[in-house]
C-alpha cells in the first residue's frame, strides 16, 4: 500500500520560512515524478510544485504563484521530497500534501501551514 506522510507545517508570520518534508512508502519514490498540492479552505486540491525522477535530468515546476519564493528538492539518500517555502504569504495557508505527478492513489493526512501576523 502506498502511503505518504508530510511533516514541517506550523504557524509562520508573513515573510517567512518553512520547509515540508515528505516521506514515501510502498514505492521507490526516486523512480517517480513526485509533486506537492495544496488545499486551502472552501478550495479545491490544487498542483503546487513537482520534481522529476531521478531516472531523468532534475527539471523542476511551479505554479505561477509560488515561482521565486518556493522550491522543491529531493534527497535520493533517504528518499524524501521536501518543499522549502520563502516569503510565506496569508494566501500561502492551506493543507499541504505530497503525492506522486499527477497525483494518484490514496493521500496523507497532509500537514497544515497557516501564515498568520
Amino acid at each position: 500500500q502506498v502511503q505518504f506522510a508530510e511533516s514541517g507545517g506550523g504557524l509562520v508570520q508573513p515573510g517567512g520560512s518553512l520547509t515540508l518534508s515528505c516521506i514515501a512508502s510502498g514505492i521507490n519514490a526516486r523512480f517517480y515524478e513526485m509533486a506537492w498540492y495544496r488545499q486551502a479552505p472552501g478550495s479545491q486540491r490544487e498542483f503546487v510544485a513537482r520534481i522529476t525522477s531521478t531516472l531523468l535530468e532534475e527539471r523542476t515546476d511551479y505554479t505561477d504563484s509560488v515561482k521565486g519564493r518556493f522550491t522543491i528538492s529531493r534527497n535520493n539518500v533517504n528518499d524524501t521530497v521536501y518543499l522549502h517555502m520563502n516569503s510565506l504569504k496569508p494566501e500561502d495557508t492551506a493543507v499541504y500534501y505530497c503525492n506522486r505527478f499527477p497525483g494518484r492513489g490514496d493521500w496523507g493526512k497532509g500537514t497544515l501551514v497557516t501564515v498568520s501576523s
